[in-house]
């Protein structure tokens, strides 16, 4: 029987059709995720309905929520994402700096955009542990309360997507051995192993 991570497949849905679909016309390739949530195709659309919502107001660009994220993901461990959003920020910097995000390396970022990925890692690693010092580096470097909470917001249903992908064992797709930059692969040494195609019992 076909399985997914740790599950078996979910039966065939029109809503699951739709994220297969729409991984289609993006990518090319079904992500393994979107297999993984046909589960609940509903609950997945909602919640990255929530994260853009949480983001409207905060005025980031890509290359900031890039940063964002690949910050979040590396110190949460989520290789999975740490290779999808690394490839990203590739995109909107370079490979290299993308690489130096995932390592905790920031110098090739500018003040504001070290306050953000700084934050995200304290949110991803002990937010119990922030304090009010840590907040104020966030308005030094010039985001606004409103935008604050709505960066934290965004990383926290990013780190509750990512939970749901490592618990239920989601791999990273096969595709990222040769769609994810040399930089980045490199970088990412954490987490669950990039799927190999076609593997027994399972989906590539």
């Amino acid at each position: 029987m076909t399985t997914i991570g740790f599950l078996f497949a979910p039966e065939p849905s029109a809503e699951a059709t739709q994220l297969f679909d729409d991984d289609m016309a993006e990518l090319g390739f079904v992500m393994n995720a979107s297999r993984l949530w046909a589960y609940q195709p509903g609950t997945v659309n909602s919640l990255f309905d929530l994260m853009k919502a949480a983001l409207s107001g905060a005025g980031l660009s890509l290359r900031e929520r890039g940063i964002l994220v690949t910050a979040c993901a590396s110190t949460f461990g989520d290789s999975y994402c740490s290779l999808a959003w690394g490839s990203k920020l590739a995109k909107w910097a370079d490979a290299e700096t993308a690489a130096a995000v995932l390592r905790g390396e920031d110098g090739p970022l500018s003040d504001a955009e070290r306050a953000l990925a700084d934050w995200a890692r304290k949110v991803a690693r002990y937010p119990s542990g922030i304090a009010p010092a840590d907040v104020q580096a966030l308005r030094d470097a010039g985001f606004q309360d409103s935008q604050i909470f709505a960066i934290t917001t965004f990383v926290a249903l990013r780190i509750a997507f990512s939970t749901v992908n490592d618990a239920l064992g989601a791999r990273p797709d096969a595709q990222f051995h040769t769609t994810v930059p040399a930089a980045v692969l490199d970088a990412v040494t954490w987490g669950r192993p990039i799927a190999e195609p076609a593997e027994p019992g399972g989906v590539e």
